[in-house]
C-alpha cells in the first residue's frame, strides 16, 4: 500500500480526546472538524516544568529527501511505544512541494501525521493567510508610490509577492502597467509563501503584542536618502498582524499511533530557518515530556539555523540531536548517478560516507553528540548497512538502523531508548557558533568556514553595497540565515560529498528585520521554485465519492 492508503486504513481518534489526553484544558482547543484543532496561546499558560527537546536533522539529502519526517514521527511513536508521554512539532506542508517534486510533508508508511490529505492540502488555511497578510503589504505599498503619501523609492522596493505555488513564470515581473491609474511600472517578483518574511516573522513570535512588533519593523523598500522604509511606516502592522490572528495559533493533529502533533508554520530550510513556530514547540514541550521536532535540509542548512538562531532567540536547548541518514545518500555522495541509487553498491557507501562526517563535525561544534539513525528501505543491503555502521563505530557513535517506515513506533524503539540515554547523560552542552555582537563578514565567514567546509568567502560589488546600508541602518546585529543550495555542503549543488578548496559567493544581502536575521544570497539559490518535467499534480486526483489519491 501506499502512503495514503495506508492513512486511510487508520482509525483516527477525535482531536478533543487527543488533547484531553496531553493535558490541554478544552477551553483552550478549537476544533477544524472532527480530527484537527487550533491551540489557544493561553494554553502556554499552563505551570510546570517543560519537557525534553529533541532535534531530528540529517547529512546532505537528495532531491527525494531522506526521510527526516518519517523518523521524526517514528521517534515520537517509539517513545510513546516504550512508555514515555511524547509530542511531535513539525512545519506545515507547501503547496509548491506537494503538487511539484518533493510531495508532502506528513511522513510516510506507518509513520504518518493524519489526516494526511487535510494537512497537504490546505490544512486550517494558515499558509494562506500568510499569502494574504504579505500581499497586503505589496498592495499598500503600490498605494503608497500611487498616492505619494510616503518618499518611498520605487527602484528600491525590496518587498516581492507571494503564492503557494511553484510557478517559475513569477520570478520577474513587470507591475503597474496600464497608465497612471495603474500607479508606477516597476519591476517586481513573486517568491513562494514559505519564503515569505512573514512566515519567518510568525515562526519566531511568541505572542501577538510581538509579532504585531516584529511585522512593524520589516523593511519594504527605501526612501530617496536610501534610509529603510518599514511596515509601521506604512501604518498597517495592527492590520496585517489581524490577517494572521488565526494562523499564530499551533495546529493540533495525531500520528498513526495517537501522539500529539503540533503542525505549525513552514519556512523552507534554503531560504529562511527552516523550522516550525515557537510557539509550537512551546506547546509540545509543556505538555509532553518529551519533543521531538526537525529542521529542513541537512544539518548545514536546517540544524545550523535551528541552533542558531531559533533556539538563540527563545532561549531552547535540545538534549538530544539525531542525524539521518540512508544509503541511498550517501551513494549520491560516493558518485554514483541518480539513475542507479536504487542499485546495491557497499563500496559507494562508503565512500560517500565522508559527507555524513561532516556534519557530525559540524554537530560537535554545537556542543551536541549526535546519535545516527539509518533510515532504513526495503531495498538496502546488509551489506551497506554494514558499511555506514563500521565508520560510525569507528568514530565512537551510536548508529540505530529505524524502520519507522515499514513498522512504526515498533519499528524506533530502539533509538528512542538510545536517545533517551543520551539525554539522561546530560552530554549537551549548547554552544552558539557565533556572537551576534561580531562583524556581519565575521558571521558569514564562521558558518562558510565551519560547517560548509569553505576555503573563503567573495563578496559581490552588490552585496559589498548591500553590506554598507546594513552597517548605516543598525541591522548588523542581527543573526545571519544563509540561503543556499540543499544540495551539497558548498554553493554549488554539483560538488557532493566532502568538498575542499571552494569559496563561498555572497551575491547579495537581504534585511529580514522581523524575524531579526540576515539573509546572504549565495549560488543561484531560487526564492521561487519551478514545477518538474512531470510535477506530482499529474498523478492527484479525487473520485465521486470525494476520496483523493496520488498524494504522497
Amino acid at each position: 500500500m501506499n502512503d495514503i492508503d495506508i492513512a486511510r486504513k487508520t482509525e483516527l481518534k477525535p482531536i478533543t480526546e487527543i488533547a484531553q489526553n496531553l493535558g490541554i484544558s478544552s477551553d483552550h482547543v478549537e476544533a477544524y472538524g472532527k480530527y484537527k484543532a487550533k491551540v489557544s496561546l493561553k494554553a502556554l499558560e499552563k505551570k510546570g516544568r517543560n519537557g525534553h527537546l529533541i532535534l531530528v536533522s540529517a547529512l546532505t539529502p537528495t532531491a527525494a529527501g531522506e526521510g527526516k519526517t518519517t523518523v521524526t514521527i517514528g521517534l515520537a511513536q517509539g517513545l510513546a511505544s516504550i512508555g514515555k508521554k511524547a509530542a511531535i512539532a513539525l512545519r506545515e506542508p507547501s503547496l509548491g512541494p506537494v503538487m511539484g517534486m518533493k510531495g508532502g510533508a506528513t511522513g510516510g508508511g506507518y509513520s504518518q501525521v493524519l489526516p494526511m490529505e487535510e494537512i497537504n492540502l490546505h490544512f486550517t488555511g494558515d499558509l494562506h493567510a500568510i499569502t494574504a497578510a504579505h500581499n497586503l503589504i505589496a498592495a499598500v505599498i503600490d498605494n503608497t508610490l500611487h498616492q505619494r503619501t510616503l518618499p518611498l523609492d520605487p527602484r528600491r522596493i525590496v518587498w516581492p509577492r507571494v503564492m503557494d505555488m511553484n510557478d517559475r513564470s513569477l520570478r520577474h515581473i513587470i507591475v503597474g502597467l496600464g497608465g497612471p491609474k495603474s500607479s508606477f511600472p516597476r519591476e517586481g517578483s513573486f517568491d513562494i509563501t514559505a519564503a515569505s518574511e512573514i512566515m519567518a516573522t510568525l515562526c519566531l513570535a511568541e505572542s501577538y503584542a510581538d509579532l504585531k512588533k516584529r511585522v512593524g519593523r520589516i523593511v519594504v523598500g527605501y526612501d530617496y536618502e536610501k534610509k529603510p522604509v518599514t511596515v509601521r511606516d506604512l501604518k498597517i502592522a495592527g492590520a496585517v498582524t489581524a490577517l494572521l490572528k488565526e494562523a499564530l495559533k499551533p495546529n493540533l493533529v495525531q500520528s498513526m499511533e495517537h501522539v500529539p502533533a503540533f503542525i505549525h508554520g513552514g519556512p523552507f530550510a534554503n531560504i529562511a530557518q527552516g523550522t516550525n513556530s515557537v510557539l509550537a514547540t512551546r506547546m509540545a514541550l509543556r505538555y509532553a515530556d518529551y519533543a521531538v521536532t526537525e529542521a529542513g535540509f541537512g544539518f548545514d542548512l536546517g540544524g545550523e539555523k535551528f541552533l542558531d538562531i531559533k533556539c538563540r532567540y527563545a532561549g531552547l536547548a535540545p538534549e538530544a540531536l539525531v542525524l539521518v541518514a540512508t544509503t541511498r545518500a550517501l551513494k549520491l555522495h560516493g558518485g554514483v548517478p541518480k539513475s542507479d541509487l536504487g542499485k546495491p553498491d557497499p563500496y559507494a557507501v562508503a565512500k560517500g560516507l565522508i559527507n555524513l562526517e561532516k556534519h557530525i563535525e559540524n554537530a560537535v561544534k554545537f556542543g551536541l553528540k549526535p546519535v545516527i539513525a539509518i533510515n532504513r528501505f526495503s531495498n538496502d543491503t546488509r551489506e551497506e548497512i554494514d558499511a555506514i555502521k563500521s565508520c560510525c563505530v569507528a568514530l565512537h557513535y551510536d548508529i540505530i538502523v529505524t524502520e519507522a517506515w515499514a513498522d512504526g513506533g515498533k519499528g524506533a524503539e530502539e533509538l528512542a531508548r538510545k536517545v533517551v540515554q543520551v539525554i539522561e547523560s546530560k552530554e549537551s552542552r549548547l554552544r552558539f557558533l557565533y556572537d551576534l555582537e561580531a562583524s556581519v563578514e565575521k558571521k558569514i565567514e564562521t558558518i562558510a568556514r565551519e560547517i560548509y567546509g569553505a576555503r573563503s568567502v567573495i563578496y559581490s560589488k552588490e552585496a559589498l553595497s548591500d553590506l554598507k546600508q546594513i552597517y548605516k541602518n543598525g541591522y548588523d546585529n542581527l543573526a545571519i540565515c544563509m540561503a543556499k543550495t540543499q544540495y551539497s555542503l558548498s554553493d554549488d549543488p554539483k560538488l557532493l560529498g566532502r568538498p575542499e578548496n571552494f569559496d563561498v559567493e555572497i551575491r547579495e544581502i537581504i534585511v529580514n528585520a522581523g524575524p531579526g536575521f540576515l539573509v546572504p544570497i549565495s549560488g543561484t539559490i531560487m526564492r521561487m521554485p519551478g514545477l518538474p518535467k512531470e510535477p506530482a499534480a499529474e498523478s492527484i486526483d479525487i473520485d465521486d465519492e470525494g476520496n483523493i489519491s496520488g498524494l504522497f
